[in-house]
This record gives structure tokens, C-alpha cells and sequence, in this order.
């Protein structure tokens, strides 16, 4: 079977037909988030550093880290990308243990980054344009390190199935040219948006099967792609992994986390309750608020798509006798239990009377 190691300092991942499907988490990436590329061009790494976090506890077996920030003061990436991503590389590992993905349309950008990162990270990403494929895959060879490959050449993406599985296989084969094996190729046929083509989830699933059965190579995606534009979008995506997993697909690059309610949508409900007529308690905390009427959470906790995935790994055995189904079901402990746990007294710090 199929395995494609990765490892940081002191911990491994691996994707595998075999193994339980592992999740990229997806959020350290500037593309689309004008807070976080200011944050990153004003040297604030906080949002950084929280996300690296929040995703390691959502469930994320790897992170992928982008520095793809395109500076007011200096527009060329190829000077400010790679000392970010030298940054970011050691900051997230730093604070987690988990392995790394290296993002970056830069090459500079992803030898700066295998420079910095400990262990056997995954290089994020390859494609079959000539010019990429003699630039990244010396890379490869020379840190030993697994590789993204993206379906598309010099002739851009393309919408027949065919055409993008053939560009996988160049893929595989230039990488064989280079003695690197196909267990340490990923690649990504491109998932396009079902709102745009309605056979998209049917070219995946078809693709994913070929790359496997032909090819013999594990396979990701950006797994929100599918939904793009639709409303709804974590309902679509909760039916498509299991569906992509049930097909062959090992990992997918993803955000793990459902995010914090928002403080407006707090009050709105709360305004809504007070017009119903319906008492609640002038002190009642936002947490104990949210979870009352069934809002979701003020903290960042394990999204819908997380639960899709752990049910997926259950039923297919890659979580025996369901070990992690039910660890992720277990319910949080109300406020005020974790101070009592860690003190390892009863609820409350009380002890018991002794009989005199």
C-alpha cells in the first residue's frame, strides 16, 4: 500500500489507501484574508499563532503554512516571501508538534521554508508547467521531502478529466526521471465548483480512483472548492469527503474549525429572545448563552466537516472499534470541571467527611 511520510521534530503523519484521512488545516494562508496579510506585513504574528493552535486542537494532522503576502511597501514576493516563511516555519513549529506543509508559489520561498522546518515536511506544490517542474523537483530530490502535485500545465486548468489525469501521470513519471518515488508524490486533480459544473463531485470521484488504481498515488484537494459560491457550503462539504474518501482520497487541505460565534450574532439572538417574551438570567456568560439556544460556541471547536471525516474513518476501520469516533463525541465539560479535573478533587474541590 501507498504511504507518504511526513514527520516534524518529534511527530509523523501519514497518508495512506490504509490509514485514517489526514487533514491539511488550510488557515495560515493570507489569500483572501486582508486582516491576516496586514497583520503579516506589520510584523503581528498573532492571528498566526492562534490558527496554528486552534487547528492542531480541531484535529489537523498537518499544517499548511503560506506566506504568500503581497507587500504595499515591497510588491515583489521573491524578496519578501521567503524570510516569511522562515518566520512562520519556525514560529508554528514552535508552538505545535505537528508536521508541516510548505505553501508558496515562490521557489525561493519553499527552499527558505525547507531550510527552516525540522523533520520531513510536505511541499506545497508541483505542477506540470516545464518551468515549475525543473524548478521544484531538484527540491524535492535534494531535502527528500514529499510533494503536492497540481493537475495543471502550460496550457492552465482544464476542464476534461482526461487532460488532468494525463498531467498527473507527466507528473509522476518527470518525478521518476528525478529518483523520486510515486509514494512521495500527492497529487491534487482539481476540485472544480459543483455550482459551475454539475458533473464536478462525479470527476473527482472518477479521477481519484484512476490516480489510485493507475498511478498508485495518494491524492488531496482543497476540499472547499467544491462548494464555492453555493449556500450552505459546510453542508455540500459534508457529503463530498466522505464521498471523495469512499473513492480513494487520502488527505484534503481544509479549514478543521468552526469558527467563534460573532458577538453581533450573540445580540441579534438575544434580541430575539427578549421579543419572544422569554427569561433568561441578566448574568448568563456567552458561552453557557450559545450553547442554551444551540448557536454553536464562542471558542473555535471542531467543525461539521471534522465530524463527516472521523464518522468516514470509523466506517471504513481505519478507526478501530471506533477509538477516536467516540473521543470526539465526548461531551465538553461544563465551566468550572477542567479546574476541578486538573486539581483531581471532587466537583467543587470539596473532600469528603471522614467518619469520626
Amino acid at each position: 500500500m501507498t504511504r507518504t511520510v511526513v514527520e516534524s521534530k518529534s511527530k509523523t503523519a501519514v497518508i495512506g489507501f490504509d490509514e485514517p484521512f489526514c487533514v491539511i488545516g488550510e488557515r495560515i494562508n493570507p489569500t483572501g484574508r486582508k486582516k491576516l496579510a496586514a497583520e503579516l506585513e506589520a510584523g503581528d504574528f498573532s492571528t498566526v499563532e492562534s490558527d496554528a493552535v486552534a487547528q492542531v486542537a480541531a484535529g489537523a494532522n498537518v499544517l499548511d503554512v503560506n506566506a504568500g503576502v503581497v507587500y504595499n511597501s515591497n510588491p515583489n514576493p521573491n524578496e519578501t516571501e521567503p524570510p516569511l516563511m522562515t518566520k512562520m516555519i519556525e514560529l508554528v513549529q514552535g508552538l505545535v508538534d505537528v508536521p508541516l506543509c510548505i505553501d508558496s508559489s515562490v521557489p525561493a520561498a519553499l527552499e527558505a521554508g525547507l531550510a527552516a522546518c525540522e523533520g520531513r515536511p510536505l511541499l506545497n506544490s508541483v505542477t506540470g508547467e516545464e518551468e515549475r517542474l525543473e524548478s521544484i523537483l531538484p527540491l524535492v530530490k535534494k531535502y527528500n521531502v514529499p510533494v503536492v502535485a497540481i493537475s495543471n500545465d502550460d496550457t492552465g486548468i482544464s476542464e476534461d478529466p482526461e487532460v488532468r489525469f494525463a498531467v498527473a501521470k507527466k507528473i509522476v513519471e518527470r518525478a521518476a526521471d528525478f529518483g523520486i518515488p510515486a509514494h512521495d508524490i500527492v497529487v491534487d486533480p482539481l476540485v472544480m465548483p459543483i455550482g459551475a459544473m454539475s458533473t464536478a463531485g462525479q470527476q473527482v470521484f472518477t479521477l481519484v480512483r484512476r490516480l489510485r488504481e493507475e498511478l498508485g498515488v495518494n491524492t488531496t484537494c482543497g476540499a472547499s472548492n467544491i462548494s464555492f459560491g453555493l449556500p450552505n457550503r459546510h453542508g455540500i462539504n459534508n457529503a463530498f469527503l466522505p464521498m471523495a474518501m469512499g473513492a480513494g482520497m487520502t488527505s484534503a487541505i481544509m479549514n478543521p474549525i468552526a469558527l467563534p460565534v460573532r458577538q453581533s450574532e450573540i445580540e441579534a439572538k438575544k434580541a430575539e429572545v427578549a421579543a419572544a417574551g422569554i427569561a433568561i438570567p441578566d448574568d448568563i456568560d456567552d458561552e453557557t448563552f450559545c450553547r442554551l439556544f444551540n448557536l454553536g460556541s464562542t471558542k473555535p471547536r471542531p467543525g461539521k466537516e471534522m465530524e463527516a471525516i472521523r464518522a468516514a474513518n470509523f466506517l471504513t476501520n481505519n478507526d478501530p472499534h471506533g477509538a477516536q469516533w467516540i473521543k470526539f463525541n465526548k461531551a465538553p465539560p461544563k465551566p468550572g470541571e477542567e479546574e476541578a479535573g486538573a486539581r483531581g478533587g471532587r466537583p467543587g474541590g470539596r473532600r469528603r467527611r471522614r467518619a469520626s
